[in-house]
């Protein structure tokens, strides 16, 4: 943890400082800030060799930077391209890059970078979550300021996924090593990592626009437990904590030493289903348990009343949203019925793998008991993120889970046969495939709503709410994200007003 004495001993002795409140020291403290985040990254700082949003949240625009980059109301604007055109059919972008850039490590940023970087994120041997999307796309490099990205599939939203914690830029010569020595262009670089407490980013000078950049160095601490996190912002140790414990709220909006900023989301937080497990493979067990879950008891449990209900998955904040809650909605009745009909007689024992974040384990309990009252006993695991990330959605040993999914746009998860919920349907695979390859914007809205639609059907999951995201900070914290429609925490916005 950044010791702040260190900070301001220039000015006072220390006796002195320790007689200061916490909200001095933190108005004393102008160029470093400590954030804290309910998980530490996992399995390092690479944000394309892992699937954790953690990851990003640490290096995305701070560490690693992207050809175009997303801002909190989900538009896209340039950030190591200069700027870029479209082809008509939307398959041929071509990106004019940024001149004078460096690597940390003092190797120039070009084309060939570029190429390096998209055509490992889509190699054979990619860990990259996206990795079906680069996979898809030819990169070429015109000259040593022009890429040309050649797409298979149609995608409106492209320049959006390229401002995505998966899409960043690597430096050739040091990708391999990025997990634990990450390299990139960005304002900050690694400056210690204190496994399973913190990690401090410390402002490099050698950025290209270094005089923008308020803050000399940020702390992220890592704090799971929701009464840990609210006692480390009450006693001045953690400057800002996004996404925190909902539970927090009332605590902090009548104490004037703090702001409290309520986030919309692209998330959906499912209790996730894995359909090739006996009896999951049954639509009509899925569908009981989609029906035994009473959607606003889940937000007001897990979220403490920030969320809006959903029935597929997609927000309803998003384009092309279709109102799904009507599809399985809560009847326990008819959810008993289900089960008697698939042949279900008697006590269905399963296991809901629950992962660290106080959403899982809250909606836990509460899903935990309306299962109950339809003969469903669900025995609650809770498990470390490493072994989430190993178990559930590497090797796929698990019946139910509770997670929030938060990329904006990720319908094509249910196209892949091996992702971590054994979901495969044929008609999916077509109505997404012509999805990719439709250009009308009509058209493609039309398709999203398909798609929406049978997966809804299909009761591939419980789908429970959209979250709303609560950052709480203190009161003199400027250029915090409002909205959120990617996880990340831009250090490059940030200041001490």
């Amino acid at each position: 943890m950044l010791n702040r004495r260190s900070v301001l001993a220039h000015s006072a002795s220390l006796a002195a400082l320790a007689t200061l409140p916490p909200a001095a020291l933190a108005q004393g403290r102008k160029d470093s800030i400590v954030m804290a985040m309910a998980l530490e990254p996992s399995p390092g700082l690479d944000p394309t060799g892992g699937a954790a949003s953690a990851i990003g949240e640490v290096t995305l625009y701070n560490i690693f930077e992207t050809l175009t980059k997303i801002h909190p109301d989900g538009s896209v604007t340039p950030l190591l391209a200069e700027g870029w055109e479209v082809s008509p059919d939307l398959t041929t972008y071509t990106f004019r890059l940024r001149k004078g850039v460096k690597f940390q490590n003092g190797e120039p940023f070009d084309a060939q970078a570029v190429k390096f970087s998209f055509d490992r994120a889509g190699g054979e041997k990619s860990t990259n979550k996206d990795k079906r999307t680069f996979a898809n796309l030819t990169t070429r490099a015109v000259d040593e300021h022009t890429v040309v990205i050649l797409t298979k599939e149609v995608d409106p939203d492209f320049p959006f996924l390229l401002g995505q914690a998966t899409a960043v830029i690597v430096e050739p010569k040091s990708a391999d090593t990025n997990m634990t020595k990450p390299v990139g262009t960005g304002p900050f670089v690694l400056e210690n990592w204190v496994k399973g407490s913190s990690i401090t980013l410390k402002k490099w000078d050698g950025y290209r626009n270094a005089g923008a950049i308020k803050l000399q160095r940020a702390t992220f601490r890592f704090i799971s437990d929701p009464a840990a996190q609210v006692a480390a912002l009450l006693a001045g140790d953690v400057d800002a904590f996004p996404r925190v414990t909902p539970r927090s709220v009332e605590q902090f909006k009548g104490n004037g030493r703090f702001q409290v900023v309520v986030s919309g989301s692209r998330a959906k937080t499912i209790l996730a289903i894995n359909n090739k497990k006996k009896p999951f493979d049954d639509i009509r067990v899925r569908r009981a348990v989609a029906m035994a879950i009473d959607r606003k008891a889940v937000i007001q449990g897990a979220g403490d009343g920030f969320g809006a209900p959903i029935g597929s998955h997609y927000p309803p904040s998003a384009p092309g949203y279709v109102d799904m809650t009507g599809v399985n909605p809560y009847n326990p009745e008819k959810a008993k019925a289900l089960l008697k009909e698939a042949g279900v007689n008697g006590p269905l024992e399963v296991t809901i793998t629950l992962p660290p974040p106080p959403y899982a384990r809250q909606g836990g309990e509460v899903i935990a008991s309306q299962l109950s009252k339809i003969g469903i006993q669900a025995k609650l695991q809770n498990v470390e993120w490493a072994q989430w990330l190993s178990n559930v959605y590497g090797n796929k040993n698990y019946d139910m889970t509770i997670i929030s999914h938060v990329e904006p746009f990720d319908l094509g998860n249910f196209a892949k046969p091996d992702y971590y919920w054994n979901y495969h349907s044929d008609k999916f695979d077509q109505l997404y495939g012509k999805y990719k390859t439709t250009a009308s914007a009509k058209d493609r809205l039309k398709l999203q709503a398909d798609l929406q639609k049978l997966i809804a059907e299909d009761s591939v999951h419980a789908f429970l709410y959209q979250p709303q995201w609560v950052t709480v900070a203190n009161k003199n914290v400027k250029g915090l994200w409002k909205d959120m429609p990617i996880f990340a925490n831009d250090l490059s916005s940030l200041s001490w007003g």
